[in-house]
Order: structure tokens, then sequence, then C-alpha cells
């Protein structure tokens, strides 16, 4: 089964960027579905941006604009861009994979910590 392990995250001024990145310990060239969430204190789990195969892509309305979702199938790495970083983007990242008919892989998770 494979391995996710997000890395990337930390603390950032408000403003900044940070650039996630999610490694699979095996190919990801037939995964259809990676996605990223989040979870800020006290708070749920959200979606925050898709990407499938087929390169569609989803994001949530408060990171367009700003936020980036791609995946490098040659690497095995999917990434996430953040631009203009908030506070309110404080959060837990995990990095998720799934395909059709299997259960979805979920990485241990990056803090990001948007803070003045």
């Amino acid at each position: 089964q494979v391995q996710l392990v997000e890395s990337g995250g930390g603390l950032v001024q408000p403003g900044g960027s940070l650039r996630l990145a999610c490694a699979a310990s095996e190919s990801i060239f037939m995964i259809d579905d990676m996605a990223w969430y989040r979870q800020a204190p006290g708070r749920q789990r959200e979606l925050v941006a898709s990407l499938t195969r087929g390169g569609r892509f989803f994001k949530i309305d408060s990171v367009k604009g700003r936020f980036a979702i791609s995946r490098d199938n040659a690497r095995n790495t999917m990434y996430l861009q953040m631009n203009n970083l908030k506070p309110e983007d404080t959060a837990v990242y995990y990095c998720t994979a799934k395909s059709l008919g299997s259960d979805a892989i979920w990485g241990q998770g990056t803090q990001v910590t948007v803070s003045s």
C-alpha cells in the first residue's frame, strides 16, 4: 500500500508563501484522486484542493487565487503552492490519495502557522 509523507510546513508571516509536498512511496500515475485537506484547532477537517489523474481540479473559495495544486507523476509527488498566506490558513495540512474501489490513504500531516 502506498504511503504518503508531507513536508514543507512551517511558520510564515502573513502575505508569505510556502510550498507543501506530498511524497508517495510508489508511483502515483494510476491514482485517481489526490487532495489536500487541513484541520485547524477546534475545527473539522476540510478539503482545500483536489486534483484528478485526468487533470480536473477543485479548490475551496477561500484559497482561489492564492493556492495552486499540482502533481508530478515522475517524482511521485503532489504539491500545494500557497501564496499570500493569511492567519486563517493556519492548520495541519494533510495529503490524501484515493483510487476507485479503494480506501483513501492519508499522510501524517504538516503544520502550517501563519503569524506575525
